[in-house]
């Protein structure tokens, strides 16, 4: 609930002060069961509490995976309790309610219409002369004019109606003397507030239109807007059957000239076909705002905890279905949560609009949340990001984020805070552990406290990334069909033994799993390294080895021929496998650079680095800051593994030092090699923590900087 309650404040706040000129801070604290003050008085002038009612007044706020209601519910409450401090007794919010209601029937059916308007002003007038100084009324109208969700299963839409119903029903008091019904008053109907829909897939429609573009096509979706409205009043089930009646043959008409007016006759027929008030009806398979609710200018608020689903699961079903639906963000590998978010986007007003998601973190710095970083750095603002961790909901199974942002670009930055990592995790987090966040583009985004902010920064000063050292980075060879060119010993022993030979084509090789820091652990295997251009035919054994695998290379082989490995290192590079390197796992929870004086082979789950001062750098990336660096900065292969790449290895800043100060560190590597030759299990904890104190120290860390990072 604190979860709730304060994504639902930030985003009124947001949206209200956008929308008033009132800052946030005055609104959060009118939004505050907790507040001492019983009405507004003290806390805003009358012109404020006027502009604030009406902003309220005209907020569309949009739940687009709505489940049991959980958030439309939050800003039902939230919104009553700020009409409740700032008008008492209903004064403004009559008056706001007469007026809209007028300018809605003037719309739909021109002045001469009065007995129409005149039946919904009666309404508004007897709802407020029983419930002057309730709720009741307060909610009512929220609830019609305010706040909407949609969600794609029909139950979920049905709990989230009920909640809204009994809200509504406990705020009402029975009159022992009123001969009807007690004087309770017939709940609203709620089918054009909540729907059951895809929120995801939209309508097939020509290139930039709405669905009004003729003079027609726009009278027939007023009249419609205004039969719903009736609808959502209507007390008898016969005033309900005109109304559903309506319906049917207003929807056939525009279907008609929708179609006479050159949208694809699929998506006339699925406006014509869907029928809001039938309660055993599924799913539609497509949403539009506009058509739906009314609201064809953006929500202020679109608030969720969308579904978090792999779009590769079950086969890639959601992947096919959404892959064509034109989203910026889509990744193959990627989760529907990432569509919700552009979705959302595109659904508020622009330039105002707020939305306000809790979704899995895995995003901020998995592969497949590139696009979708991307697409909130270059068009959106970030507000504010929460790392949450898993103790959001009961049984979680993932890390949560809270991410608030605002439609429409702005160098504004945001803040964040990783309540993870916070001593006290009280919620919210107080204002002084806030960071600030500027997202950059598609590169991972962390959220750092102000001690590890200055580490980061302490460390771009004091090193230079490896990308501009004299070192060159490659990654390991891609055989295409390991079973063919990586063999066991009694396999090379066969070949040499059947031609002497062949030990010029086959080197001992290490896979990403025989990696281990400081040092690997070969598992007695070798590679035929069958490099683009050998001449084969002077190695008969290994040639007619390979022959047994020839049908399974020839698929794989494209332009190379189909003994040849797949991909490999170019002859100028050769030398980099055969000299002092470090060769590293590209997939790993820390640092694994293991050392090789050379001669030794890998293959693509590796990357393998030569040049100078290989054992400084050993010590150096082995260490306990640069894993934490990386666990910052590299993209993470979605389940929290880092991956350690040529790109983001090539982005770590080590210090240039002179070789004397160099020495000390290398004597200590030197110590951990000789003791893992002899035992690979051998304890170097010692030698790796006194390491671990001098690369702290290259970059100046302070006690509480190290301190911050050894316990992240």
């Amino acid at each position: 609930r604190p979860v709730v309650d304060y994504m639902v404040d930030e985003a009124l706040a947001g949206a209200l002060a956008a929308a008033d000129g009132a800052t946030a801070e005055r609104i959060r604290r009118l939004l505050d069961y907790g507040d001492a003050f019983a009405d507004a008085d003290a806390l805003l002038a009358p012109p404020e509490r006027e502009r604030i009612i009406g902003a309220i007044a005209g907020l569309k706020a949009l739940d687009p995976a709505v489940g049991s209601g959980a958030f439309p519910m939050g800003i039902l409450h939230k919104l009553t309790l700020a009409l409740r401090r700032l008008d008492p007794h209903n004064t403004l919010w009559e008056s706001i309610q007469r007026e809209q209601a007028a300018r809605r029937a003037a719309a739909a059916f021109g002045t001469d219409d009065q007995a129409t308007r005149d039946a919904e002003l009666d309404e508004i007038s007897a709802v407020f002369e029983r419930y002057r100084d309730s709720d009741y009324g307060r909610k009512l109208y929220l609830i019609q004019n305010c706040i909407y969700g949609v969600d794609i299963q029909p139950i979920a839409v049905q709990i989230a109606k009920l909640r809204f119903f009994i809200s509504l029903a406990i705020e009402q008091e029975p009159n022992d003397d009123a001969a009807d019904n007690y004087g309770i008053r017939p709940l609203p109907n709620l089918e054009t507030r909540f729907v059951a829909a895809d929120t995801l897939l939209a309508l097939a429609r020509p290139a930039q239109r709405t669905l009004g573009q003729t003079a027609a096509v726009t009278d027939l979706e007023r009249q419609i807007a205004a039969n719903r409205e009736r609808h959502f009043h209507a007390v008898t089930r016969q005033a309900k059957l005109d109304c559903r009646r309506r319906d049917d043959e207003l929807r056939r008409q525009l279907a008609q000239e929708l179609q006479a007016d050159g949208f694809p006759a699929a998506s006339a027929g699925q406006i014509a076909a869907w029928e809001p008030f039938d309660q055993n009806a599924g799913a539609a398979d497509w949403f539009d705002a506009g058509y739906m609710f009314g609201v064809h200018n953006g929500f202020d608020v679109v608030i969720a905890n969308p579904p978090y689903i792999q779009l590769q699961k079950g086969g890639g079903r959601l992947g096919r279905l959404y892959q064509n639906a034109g989203f910026a963000t889509y990744a193959r590998t990627g989760d529907i949560y990432q569509l919700f978010y552009e979705k959302g986007m595109g659904l508020l007003t622009p330039e105002q609009g707020l939305l306000s998601y809790i979704t899995s973190n895995s995003w901020l710095k998995a592969e497949y949340g590139k696009a979708t970083r991307r697409y909130f750095a270059e068009r959106h603002t970030p507000l504010r990001l929460l790392e949450m961790g898993k103790d959001v909901f009961e049984q979680a199974i993932v890390d949560s984020s809270i991410l608030i942002v605002r439609s429409g670009p702005s160098s504004t930055p945001g803040q964040a805070v990783d309540v993870d990592k916070l001593a006290d995790r009280s919620f919210p987090p107080d204002a002084s552990l806030w960071s600030e966040f500027r997202p950059q583009g598609e590169r991972p985004w962390s959220v750092l406290t102000p001690t590890e902010q200055s580490v980061m920064d302490k460390m771009a000063a004091a090193g230079t990334p490896l990308k501009d050292w004299d070192v060159s980075i490659y990654r390991g060879v891609t055989t295409g069909l390991n079973a063919a060119f990586v063999i066991d010993g009694a396999t090379r022993r066969a070949l040499i033994d059947a031609d002497p030979k062949s030990a010029e084509l086959i080197k001992p090789v290490l896979r990403g799993r025989d990696i281990q820091r400081w040092q690997a652990q070969w598992a007695g295997l070798y590679l035929i390294y069958a490099r683009k251009g050998v001449a084969i035919n002077r190695y008969p054994a290994v040639r007619d080895y390979l022959q047994g695998y020839r049908d399974a290379l020839s698929k794989k082989a494209g332009a190379n021929e189909w003994y040849e490995l797949q991909a490999s290192p170019s002859d100028s590079a050769d030398g980099v496998l055969n000299g002092e390197k470090l060769i590293w796992m590209d997939l790993t929870d820390r640092g694994r650079f293991a050392y090789d004086a050379g001669g030794t082979f890998c293959l693509n789950t590796t990357f393998v680095m030569s040049g100078r001062q290989i054992k400084y750098l050993c010590a150096v990336l082995n260490s306990g800051l640069i894993t934490w660096f990386m666990s910052n900065t590299a993209l993470n292969s979605g389940m929290g593994v880092t991956r350690w790449i040529r790109h983001t290895v090539g982005e770590i800043p080590v210090p240039r030092i002179l070789a004397s100060r160099q020495r000390p560190i290398i004597r200590l590597v030197d110590r951990i090699l000789e003791a893992k030759a002899a035992d690979a299990s051998a304890d170097t904890g010692a030698e790796e923590g006194e390491i671990d104190r001098l690369v702290y120290g290259l970059y100046g860390l302070t006690a509480a900087e190290v301190g911050a990072v050894a316990g992240g």
